[in-house]
C-alpha cells in the first residue's frame, strides 16, 4: 500500500495569434538550429483570463509562475510521485529518496552532476536550505510539512518529521528546491515577487526568457541535468474561457493544455488527427456527499438504496462525457487502489439495481404512495442536491441524479445551482443536504476515508471535508492508525475497520475517479503519456511536466 517506487489573452470569443510567438501549427516556429534540438516550439495555454503581475516565486500559490504553472520547469523536486498508472515515485533531483518505518523521516541523496541555471552547483546543502526556510519559520509552511529537523552529511539530506508523512508524500517530495546563493539574501519569500535581474536560477529544463502580460516564453536550458531536450521553446499563454481555448487548441495555435472540454469529439479531436486527449483517473473521485445529521440521510438504509439506484457509468458517459472512470465497489476505491481492498470485499459492486434497493427500503419500514416513497414516520421523501452554476459537468449529474432517484425511488430532487459563496458556506456549515464534491486525494485508500469519515476535518464547526459529519470514534482511530503505522500489516488492519464502517454506513458516494486531463498535439513531437502508458497525466500544470518534456521526441 506504499507509493510505489519504481500569460494571458483577453477573453474574446476568438483565440488571438500571439505576435512573433506563432504556435506548432503556423510556420513562423522558434528555431533552434545547430544546437541538436527541436525546431518547433509548444505553446501551453490555460482559460483563466489575464494575469497582470509577474511573480515568478515557485512558493506563492497566486504567482503568475504557479498560475501559468511555469514554474514548475524551472523549479524543480526531490521526486515525482506519479497520482495516476502505477502510483509510482521517480526520484528527480535526488538520486534516491528513502523513508523510514513509520514515514517520519526521509533520507535523499543529491543528484551528482546537476547545475544551477545560472552555472553554480547544485549541492545536498541547496535542498537542505530549501527545506530549513519552512524549519526555521522563514516561509510558511502551507505544505503542512511539520517538519522536526533537516541535517546533511555529506550529498544526503535527512528530513524528520513530527508526524507520519505516509498520507503526504507527494507533498513533501514536490516541495520545489531553490537555489541558496540566491535565496538566502531574500528577505520575505512569503511575498517577494523574484522579478530581480538573475533571480529566477532553477535547475530545471528549461529558462526564463521573457515575460509580458500577453505571454512568458522560456528558452531550453542547454545545460540541463537531464540531457538534451526535443523542444527548444515554451510559449505559455491564457485565453479568457474555455470556448476561447477550445477555439486554439483545435487550430493547432495552443498545443498543450489541461481543460474539461464539452463535446470535445466535435470541438476538438476531430478537427485535426493529431489532437489528442488523455483522461488519467486518480485515487480521487467526484463524490456525492449528504448531509448525515437532517433527514433523510440520517438514516443508512436511504442512503444504501441510493447506492443501489445512482448510475455511475452514466456519470462518466453523459455527465462527465467519457473523462472518468466510474467506482462501483462498495468500499468506494476505484481501480487505482484495488490492491487496498479488503479480501472480504473484492469483487463486491455496486450495480443499478432498483429491486434490491426497494427491498432495502422495504425492510426499512418504508412506503410508496401514489408513486412516492414515503419514510418511516409517514412523510414524503425529498431532499435537495446543489452544485455552483456553471459547473456544467457536475449540473448534468445533478440532473441525472434526480431523474433517477424520480423513476426509480420516487424521490423528489431539487437540483439547487446557487452561485460559489453559498455554495462554500452550505458546505462548511453543514447546512446542505446533499452536495458533489472532490476527495482529498493522497494517493492511497486513506484520501476517500478521511474526507468522508474524519472529524478532523470539523474545526469550529466548520468542514474542509467529511461534509456530512459522520463521526464514529473506532473508525477515527483506525484512520489515525493508517496515517501513522510503521508497518504495512497494521495499516492493512485499521483499513479493515475503516472499509467495513463505509459499506454498512455508505457515509458517502462516489461516483467516477477524479482525472487529471490533458490536451496536446503530435504532429511535431511523440513520447507523450497515453493510456497505454500513463507514466503521467497529460496535465501540463503538474510536477511531471518536466518528465514529459525529457521524453518528447520529435515526430517522424
Amino acid at each position: 500500500m506504499r507509493l510505489r517506487t519504481s500569460l494571458a489573452v483577453v477573453g474574446i470569443a476568438t483565440a488571438l495569434v500571439l505576435t512573433g510567438c506563432a504556435g506548432a501549427g503556423t510556420d513562423d516556429n522558434t528555431s533552434n538550429e545547430g544546437t541538436g534540438q527541436g525546431t518547433v516550439a509548444l505553446t501551453i495555454a490555460k482559460p483563466d483570463g489575464a494575469i497582470s503581475t509577474e511573480s515568478n516565486n515557485p512558493y506563492l500559490g497566486d504567482s503568475s509562475a504557479a498560475k501559468y504553472g511555469y514554474g514548475k520547469v524551472i523549479f524543480e523536486s526531490l521526486a515525482l510521485v506519479n497520482p495516476t498508472g502505477d502510483l509510482g515515485t521517480t526520484p528527480w533531483l535526488a538520486e534516491s529518496v528513502t523513508w523510514n518505518d513509520d514515514y517520519t523521516q526521509l533520507t535523499a541523496k543529491a543528484r551528482s552532476g546537476v547545475k544551477w541555471s545560472d552555472g553554480e552547483d547544485f549541492t545536498a546543502e541547496d535542498i537542505a536550505f530549501s527545506y530549513k526556510q519552512v524549519l526555521d519559520g522563514k516561509l510558511n509552511d502551507t505544505n503542512a510539512l511539520d517538519l522536526k529537523a533537516v541535517t546533511v552529511d555529506g550529498d544526503t539530506v535527512t528530513l524528520d518529521f513530527n508526524s507520519s508523512k505516509f498520507t503526504q508524500q507527494a507533498r513533501v517530495l514536490h516541495f520545489q528546491i531553490v537555489p541558496e546563493h540566491i535565496w538566502a539574501d531574500i528577505a520575505d519569500p512569503n511575498t517577494d515577487p523574484l522579478t530581480g535581474e538573475g533571480q529566477v536560477v532553477g535547475t530545471g529544463p528549461y529558462v526564463m526568457d521573457s515575460w509580458t502580460t500577453e505571454s512568458v516564453t522560456l528558452t531550453a536550458n542547454p545545460d540541463y541535468w537531464g540531457g538534451e531536450l526535443a523542444v527548444p521553446e515554451l510559449h505559455y499563454v491564457s485565453y479568457g474561457d474555455n470556448a476561447a481555448l477550445t477555439t486554439a487548441l483545435a487550430t493547432g495555435e495552443a498545443d498543450w493544455a489541461q481543460a474539461f472540454i464539452p463535446q470535445i469529439e466535435d470541438s476538438y479531436l476531430s478537427a485535426d488527427p493529431d489532437n489528442q486527449f488523455l483522461v488519467s483517473p486518480t485515487a480521487g473521485a467526484g463524490t456525492l456527499f449528504m448531509n448525515l445529521q437532517t433527514k433523510p440521510f440520517n438514516d443508512p438504509a436511504l442512503r444504501q438504496a441510493l447506492a443501489w439506484t445512482i448510475d455511475r457509468q452514466a456519470y462518466v458517459d453523459i455527465a462527465r462525457e467519457g473523462a472518468s472512470e466510474a467506482v462501483w465497489s462498495v468500499t468506494g476505491l476505484g481501480s487505482l487502489l484495488e490492491d487496498e481492498i479488503a479480501p472480504e470485499y473484492a469483487g463486491q459492486d455496486y450495480s443499478v439495481d432498483v429491486d434490491k434497493a426497494k427491498a432495502v427500503l422495504t425492510d426499512a419500514g418504508y412506503t410508496w404512495k401514489d408513486e412516492a416513497l414515503i419514510d418511516p414516520d409517514g412523510e414524503a421523501v425529498t431532499f435537495s442536491i446543489s452544485v455552483p452554476a456553471g459547473w456544467s459537468d457536475w449540473n448534468t449529474e445533478q440532473a441525472l441524479i434526480a431523474e433517477e432517484l424520480k423513476e426509480g425511488l420516487g424521490i423528489e430532487v431539487k437540483v439547487d445551482q446557487p452561485d460559489w459563496g453559498g455554495w462554500d458556506a452550505a458546505r462548511q456549515e453543514g447546512t446542505f443536504q446533499a452536495i458533489i464534491h472532490w476527495l482529498e486525494d493522497t494517493g492511497n485508500a486513506y484520501g476517500l476515508y478521511t474526507s468522508t469519515m474524519d472529524p478532523k476535518w470539523i474545526v469550529d464547526d466548520k468542514a474542509a471535508f467529511n461534509f456530512g459529519r459522520y463521526d464514529d470514534p473506532a473508525v477515527t482511530e483506525a484512520l489515525n492508525t493508517y496515517a501513522n503505522a510503521s508497518s504495512d500489516e497494521d495499516r492493512t488492519a485499521a483499513l479493515e475497520v475503516i472499509q467495513t464502517a463505509f459499506v454498512e454506513d455508505v457515509p458517502a458516494i462516489p461516483l467516477g475517479a477524479h482525472p487529471l486531463l490533458g490536451e496536446f498535439n503530435t504532429r511535431n513531437y511523440v513520447g507523450w503519456p497515453s493510456e497505454d502508458d500513463q507514466y503521467s497525466s497529460a496535465d501540463p500544470t503538474q510536477p511531471a511536466i518536466v518528465q514529459i518534456l525529457t521524453k518528447l521526441q520529435p515526430a517522424e
